[in-house]
């Protein structure tokens, strides 16, 4: 995503609903994920999936209320949740759902700040902390170095 100059309320509003979507996917994915992983070297990483279904429900309410902040309605509407049988594709797509995540707070940041809003720049900041977090946990379990982020 580049950076857009000129952001509006309404548009910071949109682009928190989108994060919102994303949060309820992650919920989703997280949840189900941990539950039906099959195999004895998934059984930690499953455990872990399933705190950080419980870290991104905080996130989504955290969202939630910065959205209402700014007047707007919050979406119910989660983004699609990829399905596999494999847990090496549920760790894959979670780590792709976790980087964009990642590089869209980075964009959010800089726009609440272009707005003055710094108080949403900061909880930002401890969401994407988590989110880095999350990020390196499925790198970790597939075995492969964190991904390159760039936005």
């Amino acid at each position: 995503m580049k950076h857009e100059s000129k952001i509006t309320r309404e548009r910071m509003v949109e682009l928190l609903n989108e994060d919102l979507a994303r949060e309820y996917q992650a919920i989703i994915a997280y949840t189900v994920y941990s539950q039906t992983m099959k195999g004895a070297a998934y059984t930690d990483i499953a455990g872990e999936l399933a705190i950080h279904a419980t870290e991104e429900l905080s996130h989504a309410i955290q969202i939630t209320k910065q959205i209402d902040y700014f007047n707007g309605v919050p979406t119910t509407v989660p983004k699609e949740v990829k399905m596999s049988d494999k847990a090496e594709d549920m760790l894959r797509f979670d780590l792709e759902n976790e980087k964009q995540t990642i590089i869209n707070y980075r964009e959010r940041i800089r726009q609440a700040e272009e707005l003055g809003e710094f108080a949403l720049s900061e909880v930002l900041r401890k969401i994407i902390a988590q989110e880095q977090e999350h990020l390196t946990d499925l790198a970790d379990a597939l075995g492969i170095d964190n991904p390159s982020i760039s936005d």
